[in-house]
């Protein structure tokens, strides 16, 4: 008789002279924000993947690279190259894109056309604001706001907001815009035509009281020409 071992995942099944295997996708992987930067960190942008090798595709084709050969973490270039590792990583995690012959340099390493013996002189930051826009759906009508305060270089404090429902309420006021346009529009035809009847109702009174006058003038004309006659 065939026996049966089951696991969360994976189902193996034996039977004498042959074995199978099949893998079950239970649990599927929901797509996460990321931050991806380029070696200078000039660029920053905000691509959605749900698995390493999506987010390696995502990164070439979004900055026109050739062939990213690495992605480190920004904050301490730490190598992210297992898909294990890659499910741990937050959302909004900032990594970074190496290509072949580039290596990660930390934020505040001295820039390589300075030369080694200038100094900076020390200064202390008491606050520091930044914003990052980015978008985690091209298909986004604003995106998402980072903003991050860091007080006299120890305290931080971020805040992410996101403007999911900015295009659903945009839509909702050009389609009460729409409305009400329309409405107005009705309105005013409804009261040109009615101030066309009430002159056109004028107009007929005054006809009216034309017309005995114009009798009139016809009986003293019929009158005149008989008296002449006779």
């Amino acid at each position: 008789f065939p026996t049966l071992k089951k696991s969360s995942d994976v189902i193996f099944t034996s039977i004498p002279g042959s074995m199978t295997q099949k893998i079950l996708s239970g649990r599927t992987s929901r797509p996460k924000p990321f931050r991806v930067t380029n070696v200078d960190r000039s660029v920053k942008k905000g691509i959605m993947a749900d698995v390493l090798v999506d987010l390696i595709n995502k990164v070439s084709d979004s900055m026109s690279l050739e062939g990213a050969s690495a992605l480190v973490l920004d904050e301490d270039g730490t190598s992210v190259d297992t898909e294990d590792f890659f499910q741990t990583l937050p959302e909004n995690a900032v990594l970074m894109v190496l290509e072949k012959g580039q290596k990660w340099t930390p934020h505040n390493s001295p820039s390589r056309d300075r030369p080694s013996d200038c100094k900076q002189k020390p200064r202390t930051d008491v606050a520091k604001l930044t914003f990052d826009l980015y978008k985690n759906n091209p298909k986004d009508f604003i995106g998402c706001l980072n903003v991050k305060a860091t007080l006299y270089g120890a305290y931080t404090v971020s805040y992410d907001l996101r403007c999911y429902a900015a295009k659903s309420v945009l839509k909702e006021v050009l389609r009460w815009t729409i409305f009400s346009m329309q409405a107005t529009g009705h309105i005013l035809l409804g009261s040109s035509c009615y101030i066309e009847q009430l002159l056109e109702e004028e107009e007929r009174v005054e006809k009216s009281l034309a017309l005995p006058q114009e009798s009139r003038i016809r009986q003293l004309q019929s009158k005149l020409l008989g008296k002449i006659s006779y």
